[in-house]
């Protein structure tokens, strides 16, 4: 199957099969970056602007349990 026919598949799919494809994908790309996989030119330009953003100005974003808190908060009970 070609990359152009699983695209096109995939809207076709339940949501709880894209979600393990999803999953999975996940799972190759954290093996391929255990294994010593480096993040390509555009990745790496993302993460050097990120990194000079937080040294500039290390509070301006929240703790992750700020974050986790809000995000519990608009979740549906």
């Amino acid at each position: 199957m070609s990359k152009a026919e699983i695209l096109a598949e995939l809207p076709r799919l339940q949501l709880a099969d894209r979600r393990e494809i999803f999953e999975r994908i996940c799972e190759l790309e954290d093996r391929e970056l255990a294994n010593g996989s480096q993040p390509d030119a555009a990745e790496m330009a993302l993460l050097d602007r990120e990194l000079a953003n937080f040294q500039d100005n290390p509070g301006a974003g929240s703790s992750w349990s700020e974050v986790e808190a809000r995000l519990r908060q608009n979740k549906p009970v």
